[in-house]
């Protein structure tokens, strides 16, 4: 099968990369390492490692699970963003759909949240979320592989949570994707710290942010800032371009005034 139709790997997982749900004492559930193998290979589908996707209301009780709050810090996290009323901003790799009550309700009534997935199971949960939460400011949309589903100049911020480290061929992804921002958008990528943690997938599957900011920046984005916000995560903004850093000029030391020679 073409590699390319795995450039943007299915987003499931994006959420929280949670282990799987408990199946029944007959099948053990895997590994998640042997989960996550199955996904970067590409074969992610209706199935992974046995595990069936088509139970999204199954995947929410991870996904959504309370207790996530305390490391992801989802209001701190939107605040940082500084959305503003009326916005547009696009989840891509949404899930189940954690973070968009808090994008919804930083944008208000009169913006948007776009809300991708490439998962069907999961694009129809999040549909029936819209209407339980009564949030008609989010748009649920379905990806295909390679392609955001963005409009050109249609967002005003990008967000990728735990969804980085998911996507494959990113130089090319990247570059079509600075297509979609409105002039002065910014792209935020939160993903995973290296090495080992309580969440989030296996180390060798972790991508370093000096190697996320190599690889944007070959892109065609210059990295703004990087905000210290969360336990498990790197927060990047970026921007289109390259960033221009104003030179530190040193001001000259005061000259103290002569001493009369008496």
């Amino acid at each position: 099968m073409s590699k390319l139709l795995f450039a943007l790997l299915p987003l499931a997982f994006a959420c929280q990369d949670p282990p799987a749900p408990a199946e029944p004492a007959s099948a053990a559930p895997a590994p998640a390492a042997e989960i996550h193998a199955v996904h970067e290979d590409g074969t992610h589908g209706e199935m992974v490692a046995g595990h069936s996707f088509a139970n999204a209301e199954q995947w929410a009780k991870l996904f959504d699970d309370p207790g996530r709050d305390a490391w992801q810090k989802p209001v701190e996290l939107v605040a940082a963003l500084e959305l503003a009323p009326g916005m547009t901003v696009a989840d891509i790799g949404a899930g189940t759909g954690y973070l968009e009550g808090h994008l919804a309700a930083a944008v208000g009534a009169e913006g948007r949240v776009i809300a991708i997935d490439s998962e069907p199971a999961m694009v129809e949960y999040m549909k029936a979320r819209v209407q339980r939460e009564g949030t008609p400011q989010v748009e649920v949309r379905q990806s295909e592989a390679g392609d955001s589903s963005l409009a050109e100049a249609e967002a005003d911020l990008i967000l990728m949570v735990n969804t980085y480290h998911h996507i494959t061929e990113r130089p090319a992804y990247f570059a079509r994707l600075g297509a979609a921002l409105r002039p002065g958008g910014q792209l935020v990528v939160v993903d995973y710290h290296p090495g080992d943690a309580p969440h989030g997938p296996p180390a060798v599957m972790r991508v370093d942010p000096s190697v996320v900011q190599a690889e944007l920046e070959g892109a065609g984005w210059g990295l703004r800032k990087s905000l210290p916000l969360l336990p498990e995560q790197f927060v990047q903004v970026y921007s289109l371009g390259p960033v221009k850093v104003e030179p530190v000029i040193d001001a000259p030391a005061p000259v103290a005034p002569a001493v009369p020679v008496e």
